[in-house]
């Protein structure tokens, strides 16, 4: 059993909802899993391993989860951690607005073990009016792209990689 940490930004909830079930997936195969929002996260070091994600807006992630990912990099490199995406919606997503590269090659050079993109949800309640013309000119069937079977797959695959690793003892030499 692993102590493990979830930790997101979510700006309309639906990132942390998909934060949510891979914590709940990974409790159901017997870990212990806390499941936060990455502004109130304040160190790692009581955890085996992390997952960190966001929402991503025009390739960025949101604020609370580049700093947790920048003030935590020394903790997170001596640890197995993923990071995951969430973000394309509409009828033809382009996955690449939802690439965050400058996390993405952040988290790659302190050894993170896999990153995923999810499909997004566009907001239930829009809150201005660029939001509400993309739920207007979206379809309803392509409003929310979070496939819930592919996000569990995600945490079982994490969970396995779990039972079969050992954290590194010390962060990569660029990090120190």
């Amino acid at each position: 059993m692993s102590r493990l940490l979830v930790a997101y930004s979510s700006k309309h909830g639906a990132t942390a909802e998909i934060a949510d079930a891979i914590a709940d997936e990974l409790r159901r195969r017997g870990n212990e899993a806390d499941c936060l929002p990455a502004e109130n996260v304040e160190d790692i070091d009581a955890y085996d391993a992390a997952i960190v994600g966001s929402a991503v807006y025009a390739k960025r992630w949101r604020r609370g989860a580049r700093r947790l990912l920048k003030r935590q990099g020394k903790a997170l490199a001596a640890r197995p951690f993923w990071i995951f995406s969430s973000g394309p919606c509409g009828e033809n997503p382009d996955p690449s607005w939802s690439e965050p590269t400058g996390v993405v090659r952040r988290a790659t050079a302190l050894g993170v073990r896999d990153h995923v993109i999810f499909g997004g949800r566009l907001p239930l309640e829009p809150g201005n009016f660029i939001e509400r013309a993309m739920v207007d000119k979206c379809a309803p069937e392509h409003r929310d792209l979070r496939d819930w079977g592919e996000i569990r797959e995600w945490a079982a695959k994490i969970d396995a990689e779990l039972r079969s690793v050992v954290p590194r003892a010390q962060p990569p030499d660029s990090y120190r």
